[in-house]
């Protein structure tokens, strides 16, 4: 397997990623996890999960997600696509591998919602058996499942993101080059963000500059739908948005953009600085990279995401700073899914410890910020870090700012 970006296209004189072939073994992956589950189906509405399932890329629209297009993934059939009329034309004309799909309304109103369970969905079920199933639901709308339930009373719906995540969460040789893509792309991202950091400039300028990169490379998505641009003080405490803020000499400024291709997602993170940095913002800059690299250092197998999080903290507390993390996990799983189980760091009741296995995929993204620092004290360094039987592979490459090392 490739440790580089080898190309994002599709070419006769080298062989590259075979899709026909990685969307057959993520679907029996997602069918291994579905018996072990002990569940006769799983009906998925999550976007990422529909897309490991069907690999349709749709139009996605703000605050509808899960609303828009699922999937039905039933023993020894191709899954069932169930998908908005926007997109239902191009599916027939362009996904052959998709046997069977029906077109659905938003699920959102609540007759419209009746309709599509009793009338669309409702003979699907019937015709697979499936009425009195036990049925793996990952996520919907109350309308949906209410509707689910007074029209078939006797189906028991499960959890069925779980079995989605376990499939999910070790990567095939096939995805892991398309993350290798897509960190290479958000990497691009990054420069071009960093680039134009300047006195006068605004932080939505900084991020309408990176996401012209993005479009002009063929990128899908940033890796959130808000560009994170952040500003001297804007970054202590961090202000998640990108803003009209003027960028000022001697702000640290944070970008995080990232990047998703083909399906998957390219998570990277850096702080710059626009002209001269003061010390504190040296120390605190200072902190996290060791930190960082502290964490990425215990990320192999036989240890675990407690100890990538203890070292990480220990080596920021040899600069005072092991208690000013940002009050979110320190790291991520990511891949088809933006940001997804299992996290590093994370601190809220009911945080599980997991072993590192290889073929596991982070974004590490250790956020320390002091408030009262003229020029702001908040930095954020973010790597993505694939798992490997040997030490970890860092698949990001852009560059640190020196300026701020101490």
């Amino acid at each position: 397997m490739d440790r580089f970006a080898r190309g994002p296209f599709h070419v006769g004189y080298e062989r590259r990623v075979d899709l026909e072939a990685l969307r057959r073994k993520r679907i029996a992956k997602a069918d291994e996890q579905r018996r072990a589950a002990g569940l006769d189906a799983l009906l998925v509405w999550k976007d990422e999960n529909c897309r490991y399932l069907t690999d349709l890329r749709p139009q996605l629209i703000a605050g509808k997600t899960t609303a828009l297009n699922g999937a039905l993934l039933v023993e020894g059939r191709a899954p069932i696509l169930f998908c908005s009329g926007g997109e239902r034309d191009r599916v027939d004309r362009t996904m052959p591998w998709i046997e069977e799909a029906h077109t659905i309304p938003i699920i959102e109103e609540k007759a419209l919602v009746d309709g599509m369970v009793k009338d669309i969905l409702g003979p699907v079920l019937r015709t697979y058996g499936l009425e009195r199933a036990r049925i793996g639901l990952d996520e919907s709308n109350t309308v949906f499942t209410k509707a689910l339930a007074a029209h078939f009373p006797k189906l028991a719906v499960e959890d069925g993101d779980t079995p989605m995540q376990q499939a999910r969460r070790i990567k095939l040789t096939e995805e892991i080059v398309l993350l290798e893509e897509a960190t290479a792309l958000a990497d691009a991202v990054t420069a071009t963000a960093t680039a134009a950091v300047a006195d006068g400039v605004r932080e939505c300028e900084v991020a309408a500059e990176a996401m012209r990169t993005l479009f002009r490379l063929g990128g899908e998505y940033a890796h959130v739908m808000t560009p994170f641009v952040a500003s001297g003080e804007h970054m202590a405490p961090p202000h998640r948005i990108c803003s009209d803020k003027l960028i000022r000499h001697g702000d640290i400024v944070f970008i995080d953009i990232g990047a998703a291709w083909g399906g998957y997602f390219g998570d990277v993170a850096r702080t710059v600085i626009c002209g001269k940095p003061s010390d504190e913002q040296k120390k605190i800059y200072t902190a996290v990279y060791q930190g960082l690299k502290a964490g990425i250092a215990e990320m192999r197998p036989g240890r675990t995401n407690k100890d990538a999080a203890d070292a990480l903290i220990r080596t920021a507390d040899r600069y005072g700073l092991g208690g000013r993390f940002l009050s979110l996990f320190i790291g991520h799983g990511v891949g088809i899914g933006a940001n997804e189980p299992p996290y590093i760091g994370e601190t809220l009741p009911g945080a599980p410890t997991y072993e590192f296995q290889p073929g596991m995929v982070f974004a590490v993204e250790p956020l320390i910020w002091v408030e009262g620092v003229r020029g702001g004290g908040g930095v954020r360094l973010e790597e993505m870090v694939l798992v490997t039987d040997g030490p970890p592979h860092v698949m990001s490459r852009a560059p640190f700012e020196d300026k701020l090392m101490l």
